[in-house]
């Protein structure tokens, strides 16, 4: 421990000095159940989970807010914050009738080839509807993405 400069501190019932925060923690609930549990002192257990929400919710001036706004607030606006740069990067694709696109499979499993790719196609669009949503003539998939590439393949549409 002398190699990464790490003093070791002992934090018993018999030293609670090395220990702080802890004590003041204790000092501060103890003073709250003192206050409300009164004469009868055998309901302390009663009133400590009001205590420990009263602790909790108070203002702190050391943090300059209550630790339930730091501990769920912030976790709530940090997770809108990753929510809008996630939608940032959604590219919003038109397609039109005729195009031609790759086909997303989201299900495909790929552990043999790492480098083999997602995507088939190329496939002809059919009919768009509202939303994105796309018909085509041969549907096999999810995700589309616009195909810029030569001629494409023959398709074999098979009789159903």
């Amino acid at each position: 421990m002398a190699k990464y400069e790490v003093t070791h501190r002992l934090s018993t019932a018999y030293h609670p000095q090395t220990s702080g925060q802890v004590e003041v923690t204790n000092c501060r609930l103890k003073r709250i159940l003192e206050r409300t549990v009164g004469e009868n002192r055998s309901s302390w257990s009663d009133k400590l989970e009001d205590a420990l929400w009263a602790f909790r919710t108070a203002f702190k001036t050391s943090a300059g807010c209550t630790p339930y706004r730091l501990a769920y607030e912030n976790s709530f606006i940090n997770k809108e914050r990753t929510k809008k740069l996630h939608d940032d990067k959604i590219k919003n694709r038109i397609f039109n009738v005729d195009d031609q696109v790759l086909l997303f499979n989201s299900r495909l499993k790929i552990f043999s080839g790492k480098l083999k790719s997602r995507l088939s196609g190329p496939f002809t669009i059919f009919e768009i509807y509202p939303y994105g949503t796309a018909k085509l003539i041969h549907p096999d998939g999810h995700r589309l993405k616009h195909y810029h590439g030569g001629d494409p393949p023959p398709l074999e549409i098979p009789d159903v």
